[in-house]
């Protein structure tokens, strides 16, 4: 089914008798956990500020659910996600980000996540999203899920591509490659120490060059053409 190609995982409820939120901001960790204690006031829930405090909890106890922060001090969301996925399968995580972009959703769905929820929505949102896991649902936050739906919808009606793509300088192979992983345009101008106007300026060209209008779209049709594997 198509939701096992992009890494998603066939749900069934979860009962919250434990949670694990892994996030460094600790008001964003007590507006979690206030809002999980509401919907279980009998759960076990604990906090874990990084990847390597998430991986003691997890080993220490069993956690039905995790939420998950994309970025922490000590590395990436999803590799912790990978990694339950390897060494707990049981166990449902979930991306909590402030990030939207629709490859970093892609990216955690492939890792694993069951789900991606925003932290700027408001609690009764948020509760609504954490409920549908209580009832075996897959939550994603409306405003990217259309996308994905489309990128999705593309992928299954490939086109022909006859017309050449004009040539990306090797700067543009590397920023190009950093935007398939998932980095964001900061991030990446830290990676290569190049300011972030210029990064921009680059990822524009890139845009330019691929017809795209979008980072999802220039790394689907990178792939397509084969500049990415």
């Amino acid at each position: 089914m198509e939701y096992q190609r992009w890494g998603l995982i066939e749900m069934q409820p979860i009962v919250m008798s434990g949670v694990l939120i892994v996030e460094d901001n600790m008001h964003a960790a007590l507006r979690l956990r206030r809002l999980v204690a509401g919907l279980a006031n009998q759960a076990r829930i604990d906090v874990a500020g990084t990847l390597e405090e998430a991986r003691s909890r997890l080993k220490a106890h069993a956690y039905p659910l995790a939420l998950v922060d994309m970025y922490l001090p000590d590395g990436d969301g999803n590799s912790l996600i990978a990694w339950m996925r390897a060494h707990m399968p049981e166990a449902a995580a979930v991306i909590v980000s402030s990030f939207a972009e629709e490859e970093s959703v892609l990216t955690a769905l492939r890792s694993g996540a069951v789900g991606y929820l925003l932290k700027e929505r408001d609690d009764e949102e948020l509760v609504v999203s954490l409920k549908s896991l209580q009832r075996g649902g897959a939550p994603i936050d409306p405003s990217i899920a259309r996308r994905i739906l489309a990128l999705l919808a593309v992928s299954a009606h490939p086109t022909q591509r006859s017309s050449p793509v004009p040539p990306l300088s090797q700067r543009e192979m590397e920023i190009l490659q950093l935007v398939a992983q998932g980095f964001t345009n900061r991030e990446i101008a830290e990676l290569v120490s190049l300011s972030r106007l210029t990064i921009e300026s680059h990822i524009k060209n890139i845009y330019r060059k691929l017809a795209v209008g979008s980072r999802t779209e220039a790394v689907y049709e990178a792939r397509a053409r084969g500049l990415l594997t």
